[in-house]
This record gives structure tokens, C-alpha cells and sequence, in this order.
């Protein structure tokens, strides 16, 4: 009798994991930085705006988070606990995979651009959110949601160098900012950030430093969430 039992626990045990791996997909999500048209690159890359200003990027990272996806407005599928670092010095980390159900229907993308206050009145923590990653002040101000630094011909500043780390989760200036994609492409989702159109919102020469939560740093996280879009093909 005890043998049968098991044998039963068995044969149940495979089947599941059979359906699991019939009913599954897997949805390849990837971030493409740019300026403008081109592929963003570090360091001694010089991109030019629409105003001649020269350009040159030295750090970008930013953080992602609640990533959803949605169909008709609503929420069909949501990856738990996903609070990820898209760093453009990292490769890897522009590339996440989704296990999503292998019928599922959605239109569009939802995410967090930052980390939620809960998440930060929780204190540091390991992984993408491992203080080692440049990407938390201290236990008062939280995380660094974006994190920007180059240089430009309009910066008025020593080696004409413009720095942003934004972020701030405590009321009134929390920076946390929810974006909605639409995307037609749905086993391949690829979203482009455009640096450029966030460089070109702020006049450099006025505006070139900000290091701290406030006003200013909630303003251009604002600004930053709308340079998200889907890759066109």
C-alpha cells in the first residue's frame, strides 16, 4: 500500500512539472540607451544635440522596478519582487528574461522608474540593491533612482562636468514615477531610453548639478520618465 502511495506522488510530481513547462513562456525584455538614434556609449563617445552642444556620457544607471504587464488598461501579469539596476556599464544588465504564461495577451508595459518608499524605508539590501552598486545615500534618503554624469560644452563647471542623481521617496518629493508602454512586439520587448531627449529638456548652463532629494531632483525625474518608448522596428 505504501509503495503505491508513493508511486502515485510520483507520476503526479512529473505531470505537474510537464504542465508547468507546457503553460509557461519565457518574454525577452531589453533596454536600449540611446542618444537619439544612436547606441549609447561611454566615456569618449561625443554626441551632439539639436542646439550644437557637444555631449559626452560618463555613468548612467537607473533603477526599474514592479514590472507589469497589461492588457486593456489592466494588469495581467506582474513580476514579484522586481527591483533591477540597468547600468550602461554592464551589458548584462540591459537583458531580463519574464516567465510569463505561454498564452498570455498584453499591449503594453508598466513599470516603476525608481524604488518604492516601502522598499526604502526597509533600509539597504543585497543584489541589484547592494549599496556596492553606487546607487543609495543613506538610510534617510534612500536610493538613487537615476543616476547621470557627463560633460558638456555648456556646463560652466570644472572639466565642464553636469552631475544628476535623482531620487527622494518622502513626501512632498517623492520621485517615483510609473510608466505605461505600448508595445506590439510581445515575445521580444525592447524599449529604447533616450538620453538625449532628457539632455535636451534642461538648459546646462543653469542646471547642472543635482545631488540630493528635493524639488528640482522630483522635477527632472519626471522628465526622465518620458523618455521610455518601444524600439520601432
Amino acid at each position: 500500500m505504501k509503495s503505491g502511495i508513493a508511486v502515485f506522488v510520483v507520476f503526479f510530481s512529473m505531470n505537474t512539472c510537464v504542465l508547468f513547462a507546457q503553460t509557461t513562456s519565457n518574454t525577452t525584455l531589453n533596454f536600449n540607451p540611446k542618444f537619439g538614434n544612436a547606441d549609447l556609449q561611454l566615456n569618449d563617445a561625443v554626441y551632439t544635440t539639436k542646439i550644437n552642444d557637444s555631449i559626452w556620457i560618463d555613468v548612467f544607471k537607473c533603477y526599474v522596478s514592479n514590472i507589469a504587464l497589461l492588457q486593456n488598461g489592466k494588469v495581467v501579469w506582474q513580476k514579484k519582487n522586481s527591483f533591477h539596476l540597468i547600468n550602461i556599464a554592464n551589458q548584462q544588465s540591459l537583458q531580463l528574461m519574464l516567465q510569463t504564461p505561454a498564452a498570455l495577451a498584453f499591449d503594453a508595459i508598466q513599470l516603476n522608474v525608481g524604488i518604492d518608499s516601502t522598499t526604502n524605508v526597509a533600509g539597504a539590501m543585497g543584489g541589484d540593491l547592494d549599496p556596492t552598486n553606487g546607487m543609495y545615500w543613506t538610510w534617510q534618503s534612500g536610493y538613487i533612482n537615476i543616476k547621470l554624469e557627463g560633460r558638456s560644452n555648456k556646463c560652466l563647471t570644472r572639466n565642464n562636468a553636469f552631475t544628476f542623481h535623482l531620487g527622494g521617496y518622502q513626501f512632498p518629493y517623492n520621485a517615483l514615477q510609473k510608466i505605461t508602454i505600448p508595445i506590439q512586439q510581445i515575445k521580444k520587448i525592447n524599449l529604447v531610453i533616450d538620453i538625449q531627449k532628457f539632455i535636451s529638456s534642461i538648459d546646462l548652463t543653469t542646471q547642472n548639478q543635482i545631488m540630493s532629494p528635493g524639488k528640482s531632483a522630483m522635477f527632472l525625474s519626471n522628465q526622465f520618465s518620458t523618455i521610455f518608448s518601444e524600439l520601432k522596428q
